[in-house]
């Protein structure tokens, strides 16, 4: 077993009144990947060769793309995390919705979001939104990345009991309630399975499919990553513990529907589109 590393979530305090006012990890990962995120779609919008007919926005718009990338990311993830994951206790508690800094973001809901706010930016400045989306979806893993390693830092979503030689001891009562076990409880690094695979593993093979040429082909990219992201998702599902409100005395494993967890049923959507977006964009000749 491992202990869990001294790391304050916090990575330091601004003097501002009696506790002073922190900056958290949580929200530096956020700021991390938007901003790397944003850099690496302003390169590619610059390398006019790897778009086979030029790149489909002047990079000099990407600052503006941003803002509504990141107002997507925020209301999408809030708003997804409320109606996916505690609909009840929010609408018997609706001033705690916009309570951001307390937590609780759903990628499903920040990933519509970004759909969204993407696909109306796109209709507004003239551009093609199939191959923004190709863009976004190459830079997706960075974000997902600092995120996933922020939710380990933060001792938060972390996987069931383990006797693996990996196994982290997560600090927390809840962490350490598990039932059948004595002593201190190990559970999976399950954050650190989504950082390794949703992140790198998938940044890899968007990367590899870059310089493959992989973007003259729209929608190759975006179904790639729809894909990719979903079976990574639905593989960690295994080893992550479910949500609390969904864990009942006859449902420990904390199923919603088909024997599958919340995770894994709203990724097997975007399993589908995305395999669909693949066939699609092999059927059409490269630009």
């Amino acid at each position: 077993m491992i202990p869990f590393p001294d790391i304050s979530p916090d990575i330091f305090r601004i003097p501002i009144g009696e506790q002073g006012l922190p900056i958290r990890w949580y929200a530096v990962a956020y700021l991390a990947g938007l901003v790397l995120g944003a850099l690496a779609v302003w390169r590619l919008m610059k390398s006019d060769r790897i778009w086979g007919d030029g790149a489909p926005m002047p990079a000099a718009k990407v600052e503006d793309l941003l803002t509504w990338i990141v107002a997507g990311v925020i209301i999408g993830g809030r708003l997804g995390f409320v109606l996916f994951y505690q609909p009840a206790y929010y609408m018997q508690n609706p001033l705690e919705i916009f309570m951001v800094w307390r937590g609780g973001m759903s990628f499903h809901g920040g990933f519509a979001g970004v759909v969204l706010a993407a696909w109306w930016w796109a209709r507004r400045n003239d551009v093609q939104p199939l191959r923004l989306a190709d863009a976004l979806a190459v830079v997706a893993p960075i974000g997902l990345f600092f995120g996933r390693i922020a939710n380990f830092i933060n001792a938060e979503l972390w996987g069931r009991p383990t006797d693996a030689p990996w196994g982290v001891i997560f600090p927390g009562e809840a962490a350490q309630n598990c039932p059948g076990v004595e002593g201190l409880c190990a559970r999976h690094p399950s954050q650190l399975y989504e950082a390794g695979l949703e992140g790198l593993l998938l940044g890899l093979v968007l990367l590899t499919l870059v310089l493959a040429g992989g973007l003259r082909r729209p929608g190759l990219a975006l179904g790639t990553f729809l894909s990719g992201y979903a079976l990574a998702r639905i593989f960690v599902e295994f080893f992550r513990v479910a949500d609390a409100q969904f864990i009942t005395p006859d449902n420990p494993l904390g199923r919603v529907a088909l024997g599958m967890s919340m995770g894994q049923l709203l990724s097997l959507p975007m399993l589908v589109i995305g395999i669909a977006f693949i066939i699609r964009a092999l059927r059409l000749p490269p630009r």
